[in-house]
């Protein structure tokens, strides 16, 4: 089944779904930002961060 099959094989269970980010230190839903706040969101770059491991850290020399 391919993923479209199984997106209208299921229409009637899915449901919207409603990002929320934080602006100006409190968070909001994107539904509420003007033009010009979805336009900033839309251009942000998103990355991950790797978990700090000191097994992984390189040794500083004295």
């Amino acid at each position: 089944m391919t993923d479209q099959e199984i997106l209208k094989a299921n229409e009637s269970q899915r449901q919207p779904v409603e990002c929320w980010t934080r602006v100006m230190g409190y968070f909001r839903p994107y539904s509420q930002f003007n033009k010009g706040k979805k336009s900033e969101f839309d251009e942000r770059v998103w990355f991950t961060e790797e978990k700090a491991c000191p097994c992984q850290r390189e040794e500083v020399a004295a």
